[in-house]
């Protein structure tokens, strides 16, 4: 791609109070995008012209062009996209423009040929972008049994069933921050200064401090993490995630060239690391590890000493950790979570949270990364590559962060021990019964919203081995969904999420236990393996007839 020197109109005043110009280059990808440079105080020598741009010839911008670039340029700078510190902008007094400021348009080497036909065509980045879930969800044959109501519980989603709601002092914070015109504005692509500072001093640990420079807002966690993968991780590194893990790693990593690489979860350990298997998988072009604690969807919350052991091996191969810990709050009485920031002096880490699990508001898109870095390594490339990485969308919700600071603040603890003890309940209800349910192996969770449970395959012929077939069948003849293992990749599991109400789950477990009782055939070699386990009872549970999602 070759590119035309442009000369802005001799009209302009010369007086950009600090206005930073742009050269407009092609990339490697043959987008184009701004490099951004700082003027000069030498106005005796025309601008240089970039490389591969010499020889071409200059035309003079169009007025209407140059106002647009200009005041594109200066909207930009107002709301945050280029810093506004005194090493990118000079003051009126001070400073004096090139005699020759320019801008630089690519244009074909040669003119283009007017096409017979359409020829467009989606990126790489759009091509490569799958959901897991979404791609394995939509290739089964799902025809729910019409004589019973739908119980999904395949959504991780709090707020589906509505018997889990946001506190009533969040909604009212919303309401507040409506109601004084502060945030309707576009915010700082970061995160408004008090929201920052809001997050800083909740998430803040005496072995971990951080301040509002530590903190990055963004639209949700799930944008965090894919800020950090983004930030860390480039075409031809390789990201490690956890299997089974929430599949949303693999997408965004395969959307941007990332090559995945799948560390071992160990069920018989209440899904703890294979560290052997994970120290095996890295090499030169390790970028980062992903940690995800309490887990989706195992539900397991990591004990202090293996989070250490998980640390000492990132220190020894020196890669940084992406701590996805959105569940931190919801952990089992009996169970202690540990910010992995708070163990490590050494290892860099992006910590990713936010506001959708532990207050019950997915929709309303707040999430945040913690910058642990006690050494500094984060602090040439990272820190700044989070910030232009923020540009991106320019900031999340600016109503949610009016009112960030007192949702953090006011929430009685009585709302969190409810939303706890409302899955506890219906995990030790859904344990209970499928340990009971021949050929069904589950596996109790200390945290998050989930239960995973093995199908042993061999007691049920008829599905052919596949996990998909059973959850499907499961559908056309019991209408409850479940999500099946291959989402996680992990096949020969399903997931149930534990957030519904306590009348809903023992429906949906009875349904469960009927449908494994009429396709169960004796295996030899499970019941010498599971030689505690016993037939399930036809269990007498109350059902609720109202309908379910």
């Amino acid at each position: 791609m070759d590119g035309i020197r442009i000369a802005t109109p001799s009209s302009d005043t010369g007086k950009y109070s600090g206005m930073h110009l742009a050269t407009v280059l092609p990339d490697r990808t043959g987008s184009d995008h701004i490099t951004r440079k700082r003027h000069r105080q030498d106005t005796s020598k025309d601008e240089p012209v970039p490389a591969g741009f010499e020889g071409k010839r200059t035309e003079s911008l169009p007025a209407n062009i140059y106002e647009r670039v200009k005041t594109e340029l200066s909207y930009a700078a107002n709301i945050g996209d280029i810093e506004s510190d005194s090493s990118m902008f000079g003051s009126e007094a001070s400073y004096s423009p090139p005699e020759s400021d320019s801008i630089y348009l690519p244009v074909p080497s040669s003119r283009p040929v007017s096409r017979s036909e359409w020829a467009v065509r989606s990126s790489f980045m759009a091509k490569n972008t799958l959901n897991p879930i979404r791609q394995i969800v939509d290739g089964m044959k799902l025809e729910p049994n019409p004589e019973k109501p739908m119980i999904a519980l395949s959504i991780g989603d709090p707020t589906i069933f509505k018997n889990l709601s946001p506190p009533a002092e969040a909604v009212d914070a919303i309401i507040q921050a409506v109601k004084s015109k502060r945030y309707d504005g576009y915010a700082p692509s970061t995160g408004i200064p008090t929201a920052r500072e809001a997050v800083a001093q909740y998430t803040s640990r005496p072995e971990a401090p951080i301040t509002a420079k530590d903190v990055i807002l963004t639209s949700g966690a799930s944008h965090a993490v894919e800020m950090c993968i983004s930030v860390l991780c480039d075409r031809g590194t390789n990201l490690l995630i956890p299997c089974p893990g929430f599949s949303i790693y693999k997408t965004i990593a395969c959307s941007l060239g990332i090559e995945c690489r799948s560390y071992r979860l160990q069920p018989e350990s209440d899904w703890e690391v294979d560290l052997d298997h994970m120290a095996s998988l890295i090499d030169q072009d390790t970028a980062a590890i992903v940690l995800n604690n309490p887990s989706n969807p195992c539900g397991s919350v990591y004990s202090r000493e293996h989070l250490v052991d998980i640390l000492e091996l990132a220190d020894y191969f020196k890669v940084p950790i992406i701590a996805d810990e959105i569940y931190d709050n919801l952990v089992f009485p009996g169970h202690t979570f540990h910010p992995l920031a708070t163990l490590t002096e050494t290892v860099p880490i992006l910590s990713c949270n936010g506001l959708t699990k532990k207050f019950i508001c997915p929709g309303w898109r707040m999430g945040w990364i913690t910058i642990h870095d006690r050494d500094d390594i984060f602090q040439a490339e990272i820190r700044p590559g989070l910030n232009s990485l923020s540009q991106r969308i320019l900031g999340p919700n600016a109503l949610v962060q009016g009112a960030l600071a007192s949702i953090l603040t006011s929430v009685p603890q009585a709302f969190f021990d409810n939303i706890i003890r409302t899955i506890e309940t219906n995990a030790v209800m859904a344990f209970e019964a499928m340990k009971r349910i021949p050929g069904l192996t589950p596996i109790m969770p200390a945290g998050a919203m989930y239960i995973m449970t093995r199908v042993n395959m061999e007691c049920f012929p008829g599905f052919q081995g596949n996990d998909l077939t059973f959850t499907s069948q499961l559908v056309n003849e019991e209408s409850v969904f479940c999500l099946p293992g291959q989402c996680f990749d992990y096949p020969g599991y399903f997931r149930i999420v534990l957030t519904l109400p306590e009348d809903k789950m023992r429906e949906a477990l009875t349904r469960i236990s009927d449908f494994c009782l009429r396709h169960y055939v004796p295996s030899t070699s499970y019941v010498e393996d599971q030689e505690n386990t016993k037939p399930a009872e036809n269990v007498s549970f109350h059902i609720d007839d109202e309908e379910s999602l």
